[in-house]
């Protein structure tokens, strides 16, 4: 897990880093308004949110942000459900679904949606978490696919 915050820690100094060599940066800057701008960047409301999603402490009713979801996903068909259970039902449904969290609720797609998050649908770590993100979070499966959701395109975070 240390390794996706690293990843952002790294993204934040550099952006520290370019503010303090720009002529027309703000001297002020800091180091946590640099974290919490890479947090922001990759669906979370500041670096604590992130810290503490990515760092494995959250809980299933807990606000997960909005790393798994890409603007242009808009356009697929996917279900949205308020409760995990729900979600596991519809999952099971459909073997060939997956099950995201999304903020506080859940969200059932297709290899598509996954696809447009820079995440490879066919990876083998899905098929040992059974295709639920939500019940493997904080797994090693979990953090490979998070891993290739944080290192995707930044066009696959923002809308262009």
């Amino acid at each position: 897990m240390t390794a996706l915050l690293d990843e952002l820690k790294v993204r934040a100094r550099l952006a520290l880093n370019a503010a303090r060599r720009d002529e027309a940066g703000d001297a002020g800057i800091r180091l946590r308004h640099c974290l919490n701008q890479a947090a922001r960047d990759v669906g979370f409301a500041h670096w604590e949110h992130a810290r503490a999603v990515l760092g494995g402490m959250a809980a299933r009713e807990d606000d997960m942000g909005t790393f798994w979801h890409a603007p242009r996903t808009g356009v697929l068909l996917n279900l949205w459900l308020a409760r995990y259970e729900q979600a596991q039902a519809a999952l099971a449904a459909d073997p060939r679904a997956f099950l995201l969290p999304y903020r506080r609720q859940f969200m059932v797609v297709q290899a598509d949606f996954i696809e447009e998050l820079g995440v490879d649908s066919r990876h083998p770590a899905w098929a040992d978490i059974s295709h639920d993100l939500v019940a493997a979070y904080g797994s090693g499966a979990w953090l490979l696919l998070a891993g290739q959701r944080l290192t995707a395109p930044r066009s696959s975070f923002v809308s262009s």
